[in-house]
């Protein structure tokens, strides 16, 4: 009988099962692993591609956010910058506000003045209306107003009384006294000096002073002194001399020299009143006879130039300093064409040492 063969529970093939299940586990774990790490580097791509563009964006940020620093820095500059030029505008602005209120002010002040100046006029003319209808009087030596002059009536005026033992006369002989217009002034200044003696002015200013000589008492003494930028007698070689008023022959000689005077030049009234102060026996009693404020001062400006009437009135202000106050001064005043404050000045002169201010009417003497 034949043995009977032995079972084996695990055979070869049940081996084989185990291992190809096995086998099977391991392929399927390892195509699951691989599935994984493709997902994996995919989203490793995907994470490096967000962060490189987050590198860029935050790159690009910074770049503009420099520019954004710089355009505020530079903000911040023009800021101040303005701000600055805020600060000098407004700082200008009130300076301006300041000096407009002054030149209001000013002006307001200068037309008072003028309004002042306008009320003296009428009185002074209201005062010449009331004694050209006065009778006319017959002046001692007065008929003859200069040499050569025919015999006529004169008229005294009111207030210009010679009164001094020693009197002073000062004539103006600038070329302003050619004429009351300035562009007419400029015409006669280059004329030749026969037609700048026979001006129409400068004739009026000559009768004039040969009326004021003529008034000088007997018993008192006189001199005519001519002034332009510099001043001196007009009688030759009586300079600091005071002339008798009885002596009849040198009143003719002075009047003779005057007549032959010709008007030129500027006006430095400094010049003048210094002259004042060279007599060793001073005056006490000035006769001022011009027509307007001073163009220079003690010396000629070192280029030739307009000057503006408020020069004129500083240069005014200059002189009259020097003047002493105790000494009448009388001023008789031919007035130029839109030379306003000269007649205000030369009263407010006349004031200031208690002396008469005349504007003689234009038949006078």
């Amino acid at each position: 009988m034949a043995k009977r063969r032995k079972v084996e529970v695990f055979s070869l093939s049940f081996l084989d099962v185990i291992c190809c299940g096995f086998g099977a586990v391991i392929l399927f774990y390892t195509i699951v692993s691989a599935q994984s790490g493709i997902e994996r580097v995919r989203k490793t791509e995907d994470l490096a591609a967000q962060v490189t563009k987050l590198e860029e964006e935050v790159l690009s940020g910074a770049k503009n956010l420099v520019l954004l620093r710089n355009t505020l820095q530079k903000t911040e500059s023009e800021t101040v910058s303005a701000s600055s030029r805020a600060t000098r505008l407004i700082e200008e602005l009130q300076r301006k506000r300041e000096e407009a209120s002054i030149y209001d002010s000013t002006t307001l002040a200068k037309r008072e003045r003028i309004e002042k100046l306008k009320a003296d006029v009428r009185a002074l003319e209201e005062s010449t209306r009331r004694l050209e209808a006065s009778a006319k009087i017959e002046t001692p030596r007065g008929e003859r107003a200069g040499a050569g002059k025919a015999l006529a009536s004169r008229r005294y005026i009111t207030g210009l009384t010679l009164k001094g033992k020693r009197i002073l006369v000062l004539v103006d002989r600038s070329a302003s006294m050619l004429d009351e217009d300035l562009v007419n002034i400029i015409r006669l200044r280059n004329s030749p000096e026969s037609a700048r003696r026979a001006s129409l002015k400068w004739r009026r200013a000559v009768d004039i002073a040969g009326w004021i000589t003529t008034q000088v008492p007997d018993g008192a003494q006189y001199q005519v002194y001519g002034f332009n930028t510099t001043a001196g007698p007009v009688l030759a070689g009586t300079a600091g001399e005071w002339l008798q008023g009885s002596d009849n022959a040198r009143r003719d000689k002075l009047l003779q020299s005057l007549d032959q005077v010709v008007p030129e030049e500027g006006t430095s009234l400094l010049n003048a009143f210094k002259a004042i102060r060279e007599f060793q026996m001073p005056p006490d009693q000035v006769i001022l006879l011009t027509d307007g404020l001073p163009t220079q001062g003690a010396t000629p400006p070192a280029l030739r130039r307009y000057i503006d009437a408020a020069a004129r009135a500083r240069l005014f202000d200059e002189a009259v300093r020097t003047v002493n106050r105790n000494v009448p001064m009388d001023v008789v005043l031919l007035p130029m064409k839109g030379d306003i404050p000269a007649p205000h000045r030369f009263w407010s002169l006349a004031l200031l040492t208690k002396g008469a201010f005349i504007m003689p009417s234009p038949d006078w003497p």
